[in-house]
């Protein structure tokens, strides 16, 4: 859904400035959090889960140059327990003047809680559907925006975004996560000059006088949030897309003074479906259309089928269209899940950088990702039952984005690309999922079954709790051909006692060699020892940016003593130094200098210093033992 990201990213130099809440990635967040900032009071409505929707009509009569809208919403529903009374979701802001059941009024009530609450005479037994017609009109709530008019280029245009409980501020809707609308159809009715546009395929359009009535059909489930329309004098550019049979267009709406100029960024929209088809599958709504509809808050909506766009920087392009998968065909389950949607696009916009500019720009989009990340100690990719009442956190672009992202990157590290995918493919294909609604828990189950282990402590460590590792690792010469590696690590929060991971370490030898290798990392201060065909000189973690992780201290240890392994410890040091040694060696002598090479201190058979009083900066430390002479670089902290 809607698309933001810390202003140092790169998507950022693809993003044109917002045109109403300001410039830049900051501005995109503030608009996506629009639609809910007066209504986070609203969570679940428990007086709307007695019933499935399974189709709507939605009628519409609005004038962009006019801040008003007057509705007919006609639903089709059926009892999932005996039912008197049927309630929607509607602000009180706007008036329902009539609603009837086969042309008979029915008695209604409109409370404070932003309900309709309609008497059902001889009431409806579990399991029988009825049809009610809800006619109303208003100006809705301009603070919360989820009904937008303004102009571009003096011409009015009017828009909506309701993520995440925006939809009742315009229309009478089923608001919670817990039902899809089976099908919908949409007619918008506007003074002919416009265009109109809202999801699926638009069926047609009939005039009678200066009004013009358009009218969309959108043939899958899909939940009110989702439901958008906008009007204005748009400027139409169609493409086509997918792979024969399955081709279908991409209807874009602009508005026509930046048309041309937006003719090759539109262009990047193609590959990037052809890319998401073939790691995924078909594109969901191959059936109906994508397109984008150009509108005037920063960042972009995932609305199925078609995306409204504040601009058509690759990034944004990206991000949306990957929520059509992830997030309109499997949508979170709860606000909860919100990771499911926007990590998920958030990742697939960085594969897309992947796929265009290389690993090297790959890498660089997921170190911004876990500076972003690390820049505060604690925070988790799932939400508690407080957050659900900030929309900030909802929203969070460090959590449910860019944490999400990089949960998701470190998934795929851990499984391998084939069962990664394989499981992704599988998720996005469970009939209970496709065209409903996933848990968190529904794709642990999926991954699961693919990888063929438990990724429970890792759910629970990088999803569930809070924080992330900081990791010391050093490495030295054990043996011809062996390295020893010990790692240990400590914890950004307390609600994770110890993060397990694959860690992936590159070891380079001086003829310019290198090898890349991974430690599973269960425990802490654990040794491993690989075998390595060249003498190490140096030692890097994590060189493609793969793990969520904050200071690191990685070095290279004292290489032997002829066949002995010597390891300083711990390099950086801030208070005590120690030299482990085999047993058997002797230790004749030790002198510390400084880097301009002035002694600092010296010492005979001493293999633990107390280093506190040094000031900050590079160290060296010649060992003389009885196996020979070595100098150590150490790093005063």
């Amino acid at each position: 859904m809607k698309y933001y990201y810390p202003l140092f990213l790169l998507f950022a130099m693809q993003i044109l400035s917002a045109q109403k809440v300001g410039d830049g990635l900051n501005g995109i967040a503030e608009a996506e959090m629009k639609s809910a900032a007066q209504v986070m009071n609203f969570v679940v409505n428990p007086n709307t889960t007695n019933y499935d929707i399974t189709y709507q009509k939605l009628e519409f009569t609005v004038d962009p140059a006019v801040y008003f809208i007057t509705g007919k919403v006609t639903t089709t529903f059926t009892a999932l327990s005996p039912m008197t009374t049927v309630v929607f979701d509607l602000t009180n802001q706007l008036t329902v003047s009539s609603v009837k059941r086969n042309n008979i009024a029915l008695s209604f009530t409109q409370n404070n809680n932003n309900e309709v609450v309609i008497t059902l005479p001889g009431g409806l037994a579990a399991g029988a559907s009825t049809t009610v017609e809800i006619s109303y009109s208003g100006a809705p709530a301009q603070d919360n925006d989820a009904f937008t008019t303004e102009t571009h280029d003096g011409t009015p245009v009017l828009f909506t975004l309701s993520e995440p409980y925006g939809a009742q501020d315009w229309w009478p809707c089923k608001q919670d996560l817990n039902d899809k609308i089976n099908n919908i159809d949409v007619y918008i009715t506007a003074p002919s000059q416009y265009v109109s546009v809202s999801n699926g395929v638009q069926v047609g359009t009939t005039t009678a006088g200066t009004s013009k009535t358009t009218h969309f059909h959108h043939g899958h489930p899909i939940p009110a949030y989702l439901v958008a329309i906008a009007v204005t004098n748009y400027s139409v550019y169609t493409q086509t897309a997918g792979t024969a049979p399955n081709t279908f267009p991409i209807v874009n709406y602009v508005y026509p003074e930046d048309l041309a100029s937006n003719i090759d960024n539109l262009a990047q929209t193609v590959p990037i479906m052809d890319l998401y088809e073939q790691l995924f599958e078909t594109y969901p709504f191959a059936d109906e259309k994508y397109g984008h509809a150009q509108f005037g808050w920063g960042g972009g909506m995932e609305h199925t089928t078609v995306s409204f766009m504040v601009n058509f920087g690759r990034g944004l392009i990206a991000h949306e269209l990957g929520h059509q998968w992830f997030g309109d065909k499997v949508t979170c389950g709860s606000w909860k899940d919100i990771w499911l949607n926007e990590g998920f696009a958030t990742y697939l916009a960085a594969l897309v950088i992947r796929d265009f500019d290389g690993e090297a720009a790959f890498t660089m989009e997921k170190s911004n990702m876990i500076n972003n990340i690390t820049s505060q100690p604690g925070g988790a990719v799932y939400l508690s039952d407080t957050d659900l009442f900030s929309v900030n956190r909802i929203f969070s672009g460090r959590l449910s984005y860019n944490k999400g992202a990089m949960v998701i990157n470190m998934l795929r590290l851990k499984m391998g690309d084939t069962a990664f995918f394989q499981g992704l493919k599988n998720y996005l294909a469970d009939p209970n999922l496709a065209y409903a609604y996933a848990t968190t828990a529904d794709l642990q189950a999926h991954l699961e079954a693919t990888y063929g282990q438990s990724l429970t402590e890792f759910f629970n460590d990088w999803v569930y709790n809070q924080g992330y590792p900081s990791y010391s690792i050093t490495a030295h010469n054990q043996s011809l051909g062996v390295v020893k590696f010990t790692v240990s690590q400590t914890q950004s929060h307390a609600s994770v006692a110890f993060f397990e991971m694959p860690l992936p370490v590159r070891v380079y030898g001086a003829a310019g060699q290198y090898m890349d290798l991974v430690l599973n990392n269960t425990a802490n201060n654990q040794v491993f020892l690989e075998n390595v065909p060249f003498a190490v000189t140096d030692v890097a973690f994590d060189v493609n940016k793969d793990i969520i992780s904050a200071g690191n201290n990685v070095a290279l240890g004292m290489k032997d003593f002829g066949t002995a392994a010597v390891q300083l410890y711990p390099n950086p040091a801030e208070s005590q130094l120690r030299l482990e040694i085999p047993e058997g060696m002797e230790v004749k002598q030790t002198i510390f200098y400084n880097a301009v090479g002035q002694t600092v201190q010296s010492t005979t058979s001493q293999t633990i210093w107390d280093v506190s009083s040094f000031a900050a900066g590079v160290y060296f430390i010649a060992v003389t033992t009885d196996s020979g002479t070595r100098t150590i670089r150490f790093v005063k902290r």
